[in-house]
């Protein structure tokens, strides 16, 4: 089983930016792809972003795109979301996981076999 690990979170300002990690215990040879994931308080759990681990094809929800980049390191087996231009509605507790293989759809969460612990991000107005 993968483990996960994420770090980066913290406290910013309206228009700040954050990089978050997401370190992965698995080699990346073996991971198929992975994705971000949010939830803030009282809501469900939202897609962020996602990457074809091979290949590094992304893919972002509307309300990131243009202002977040997924990337990954094959080197570090390590997973990163970079946040730009932060809005008070990006606060949440941001979690990476590992998709399935052969899953349908990389929006949703049924799609992800293991998850890391999360972190919080908070943008203040």
């Amino acid at each position: 089983q993968v483990q996960l690990e994420e770090s980066g979170g913290g406290l910013v300002q309206t228009g700040g930016s954050l990089r978050l990690s997401c370190a992965a215990s698995k080699r990346p040879s073996d991971t198929y792809a992975m994705g971000w994931f949010r939830q803030a308080p009282g809501k469900e759990r939202e897609f962020v972003a996602h990457i074809y681990w091979s290949s590094g094809s992304t893919n972002y929800a509307d309300s990131v795109k243009g202002r977040f980049t997924i990337s990954r390191d094959n080197a570090k087996s390590t997973l990163y979301l970079q946040m730009n231009s932060l809005k008070p509605e990006d606060t949440a507790v941001y979690y990476c996981a590992g998709r399935r293989y052969g899953s349908r759809t990389y929006v949703t969460t049924a799609s992800y076999a293991y998850w890391g612990q999360g972190t919080q991000v908070t943008v203040s107005s």
